[in-house]
């Protein structure tokens, strides 16, 4: 029994650890990405202050949900996608995202979209390898030739994103969509967290996105 009791005060003691160790990680990551990104978020109040870049890149999301209702994470970055354009602060919007089987496109669906609120279709660029967040950026500088950017995405999801491309060396920049409610968000919240530790071991380890190909210069 004695033995017992040692060797589940063991286990207890290294869960305890392991947890305090993953705490730690995420805290130093959240503090790493916020650093990376502060002072180069932007939003409808202060576009005016925002660099001109070539190209703005909207990070995909699906646009209609598994039960068939329209996806708010979707529609609120076309809007701020098209504000950005609008505003003169990109001349190209690169529509990035997974294209991975015919029934799922998140690109296409993106520049139709964008299409119905204005944007001219000659400057809507699609990126049909965008799988992750790592390579929507590096495919933007890699692929598309742009150095310098404007991200579009919801706000905690901006951040991660600003410190990928600066971890790659690009000069990143973003611009806020309107965040979605609690309620309709928290697995969406909960994921951003471990993917924040993902993106400082991505650009630590410098890894590569699943697919780059030949480049396609926008001009």
């Amino acid at each position: 029994m004695k033995l017992h009791n040692i060797k589940l005060k063991t286990l207890v003691r290294l869960a305890f650890a392991a947890m305090l160790f993953g705490v730690c990680v995420w805290l130093a990551s959240v503090a790493l990405i916020y650093s990376f990104s502060e002072g180069r978020i932007f939003d409808s109040v202060r576009i005016e202050q925002a660099p001109h870049c070539k190209a703005g890149v909207v990070l995909g999301c699906r646009k209609i949900l598994s039960n068939g209702l329209g996806n708010l994470y979707f529609s609120r970055r076309i809007a701020a996608a098209a504000e950005l354009y609008k505003s003169g602060k990109v001349d190209y919007l690169i529509v990035s995202g997974d294209n991975h089987i015919h029934e799922y496109d998140e690109p296409t669906d993106m520049k139709e979209s964008l299409i119905e609120a204005g944007i001219p279709e000659e400057r809507i660029v699609c990126d049909y390898a965008g799988f992750r967040t790592l390579d929507s950026v590096v495919r933007a500088k890699k692929v598309f030739c742009v150095d310098s950017f404007i991200i579009v995405t919801q706000e905690d999801h901006l951040r991660r994103a600003i410190f990928t491309a600066r971890g790659f060396g690009c000069d990143a920049y973003g611009y806020v969509a309107e965040d979605v409610n609690l309620r309709y968000s928290v697995l969406t919240r909960i994921r951003e967290q471990f993917a924040k530790i993902s993106a400082v071991g991505d650009v630590i380890i410098r890894r590569n996105p699943k697919f780059l190909g030949p480049q396609e210069p926008l001009d």
